[in-house]
């Protein structure tokens, strides 16, 4: 009799849920965290011709040289540093979760922050141990010390600014969680656009430092890009996980066009940081609204009720991301995307008329 589901899968799969994209169709779309604003029309034609010309019948440059100089340029980074690119950032999670997964390896984060860091080690068969932030959602040092002397991770994750709560750690704090480690600390700056701090500069100090970017946020997710950054001596390793041909010509050909036209994705990033304040400052005098101060193009906010104010949003047409019974910090907790004027201004007008119902 052949073999079910139940006798294959091992029992850590079949517990979890999948990662849910609802449909957004007719939506004002503020859940993911998108830039709202297209490229400009000239740019647009361009890419256009570029594609029309891409050679679709072969395969892509395996090494993506040519994409990697300009990232290294666009990104400023230091001399003697390698670049491994990846289909978004989760493949250069699970390449470096895969890459450190022997058996009882433990992967490190701290909660609540970037569900990915979990699934993945999930995945690859990891242990993952979260470390709860304070409750202002700062980083415990202490706790955060202690874990990592207990627990003697393959891999640290820690998400700069944090998703899904906004804020930048102490960079100080940080860098002696790094010291720390036995093993390589990932700093996943996918939000550094909005938040004018990096790691990046400190790579060459810290041996064991890798800094993973991505172009989704400044305008490009649906290329689908990440960048992961380190030592020769880490890249190296994790680059034979790397499948071939896994950034496609479409997607080199987009960014390497876009980001000879860097300013575009300056002034959008500039003009998010503008509404982002805006946003803050309208959310925090909204009656029964406590808004959290954000370094990334998100704003977190917490409202009592959030699912019947979630459900409320989407019947009249404002689709945001509900935390709700994520994590015990996030209790009544929404996450907003900041968009255009205008679908800042329906958001908040749903919001006040939820509010009322």
């Amino acid at each position: 009799m052949p073999k079910t589901p139940e006798d294959i899968i091992r029992d850590e799969i079949r517990s979890l849920t999948a990662y849910h994209v609802p449909d957004s169709a007719g939506m004002v779309k503020l859940d993911a965290m998108e830039n709202p604003y297209r490229l400009p029309p000239a740019l647009r034609e361009r890419l256009a011709r570029l594609l029309e010309q891409a050679p679709l019948n072969r395969y892509p440059d395996p090494a993506a040289g040519e994409l990697k100089a300009q990232l290294r340029r666009a990104f400023e980074v230091p001399d003697g540093m390698a670049l491994l690119l990846g289909n978004g950032s989760d493949e250069l999670i699970q390449m470096l979760i895969m890459a450190a997964a022997k058996p009882g390896a433990v992967v490190l984060g701290v909660e609540p922050s970037f569900v990915m860091f979990r699934m993945i080690a999930t995945f690859a068969g990891a242990r993952y141990a979260g470390v709860d932030l304070r409750d202002d959602f700062s980083l415990d040092i202490e706790r955060v010390l202690a874990a990592i002397e207990r627990e003697r991770p393959a891999v640290v994750f820690i998400a700069y600014p944090n998703n899904p709560t906004g804020n930048l750690f102490d960079a100080g704090l940080v860098e002696r969680l790094i010291d720390a480690a036995p093993g390589p600390v990932v700093v996943d700056e996918a939000y550094s656009a909005f938040a004018g701090a990096s790691f990046m500069e400190r790579l060459p100090r810290h041996p064991n430092l890798l800094v993973m970017r991505t172009l989704s946020k400044l305008g490009l997710a649906g290329i689908r890009l990440g960048v992961l950054t380190g030592a020769p001596r880490w890249l190296g390793e994790l680059d034979k996980l790397r499948l071939p041909y896994n950034v496609n010509t479409l997607t080199q050909i987009v960014a390497r066009e876009v980001l000879q036209h860097g300013d575009v994705l300056t002034e959008q990033a500039a003009a998010i940081k503008l509404e982002r304040g805006r946003l803050l400052q309208a959310l925090q005098q909204v009656p029964g609204v406590t808004a959290y101060r954000s370094d990334a193009n998100f704003i977190l906010f917490r409202v009592r009720q959030a699912e019947h104010v979630f459900d409320g949003l989407k019947q009249r047409g404002v689709l945001i991301k509900s935390l709700h019974g994520s994590h015990r910090l996030l209790a009544d907790c929404l996450r907003v995307t900041v968009g255009t004027p205008d679908e800042n201004a329906a958001f908040l007008t749903a919001l006040t008329r939820t509010l009322a119902a």
